[in-house]
């Protein structure tokens, strides 16, 4: 019998609730039309009151990667899983349509074994438009480095490209992953290598010997031969770079490059049909142990001194004779020392 021909007969809720076997709010619900026989209530879309949010950063982005805009709005209230988010994305089509992108293909790969603890890949990321107050030019300068096995990665944001900053950025990438593989690979970069027959320099050759690496130059026109390097450049440049005010300087911006990097090894894999994140494979690498202190490269970079006669460099600010503020003068520093070589000088 309908419930609402039992209420009129005078049946309270809960009779009529014992009655058909239903719960006390169902008949409620559906003496009040809210609910109607054979319909299950909806529940509210927790994606809705993210949608003008999502709408308004593809417009402005449309390559945003789906990850880096979960993330955001997980930051701003959102509970559901990425998976829920993804296909909130597509049923509600936020995401503008591409031509270029919809019509594009993989590219061919070629599948490389990688033991444990045997490679790390390095490569330069070139960032474009970094704040004004870096002081870097159009570009920012990001050295990568990965362990080709497990996949986990760390940068380190650099004043530029040369051989003393690929230094220092390397050992600091090597400190971050906790030790060295065997082996190092790089594309066929000037400060490593002879680019044209890809024998690698003397200069690099100590650097390598003195972390006890040995060093593997890709082969000219072997595209994705850095499969997990290209990897975390994406992420890097999507999930990072992206984001990234104006307003941030160098050292919170390398914060936020680490903090993404850790993020990054709770990614899950499978090893022979067993489930394991990035951070287990990593912690199970062999990795070597480095030395105390980096390759002793010296560096060599200009700066403008304060009103103060202070001259900044690696987040320290060290004094300078009287009647110089404002002159630009070059700042000397062996990699590994806790001063400085000598006394800034003045430019020409």
């Amino acid at each position: 019998m309908d419930a609402h021909a039992l209420r009129r007969q005078g049946w309270t809720i809960s009779a009529i609730a014992r009655h058909l076997g239903r719960d006390r709010k169902t008949i409620r619900d559906y003496l009040n039309n809210e609910r109607k026989p054979g319909q299950r209530r909806q529940p509210p879309d927790a994606f809705v009151p993210f949608l003008p949010y999502c709408r308004q950063r593809l417009a402005d982005d449309p390559h945003l990667w789906a990850s880096t805009l979960f993330d955001e709005v997980t930051a701003l209230g959102y509970e559901g899983a990425y998976s829920t988010f993804t296909r909130a994305l597509r049923r509600y089509q936020v995401r503008p349509h591409c031509e270029p992108c919809h019509a594009s293909t993989g590219r061919n790969v070629a599948v490389i074994a990688h033991p444990p603890g045997e490679e790390i890949q390095f490569d330069w990321l070139e960032l474009p438009d970094p704040p004004e107050s870096w002081g870097v030019g159009s570009h920012a300068h990001l050295l990568v480095g990965a362990l080709a096995h497990s996949g986990r990665w760390r940068a380190v944001l650099a004043e530029s490209e040369d051989f003393p900053h690929l230094v220092q950025a390397l050992d600091d990438v090597v400190r971050r992953l906790g030790g060295t593989a065997r082996r190092w690979r790089f594309d066929r970069m000037a400060t490593v290598c002879y680019p044209s027959s890809g024998q690698v320099t003397a200069a690099f050759a100590a650097v390598a010997k003195y972390y006890g690496a040995g060093v593997d130059i890709c082969p000219p026109r072997r595209g994705n031969r850095k499969g997990v390097m290209e990897k975390a450049n994406h992420s890097a440049a999507q999930r990072w770079w992206r984001t990234v005010p104006d307003g941030l300087s160098v050292i919170q911006a390398q914060s936020g490059v680490d903090k993404l990097a850790v993020r990054m090894d709770e990614r899950r894999r499978k090893v022979d049909g067993v489930p394991v994140t990035v951070a287990e494979l990593a912690g199970a690498e062999p990795v070597l142990d480095i030395p105390v202190r980096p390759f002793p490269a010296e560096l060599e970079v200009q700066r403008t001194v304060s009103p103060q006669s202070l001259v900044s460099f690696d987040g320290n600010f060290y004094s300078v004779p009287p009647g110089l503020p404002g002159v630009q003068v070059h700042v000397r520093h062996r990699l590994g020392d806790d001063y400085l070589r000598s006394p800034p000088r003045a430019g020409r």
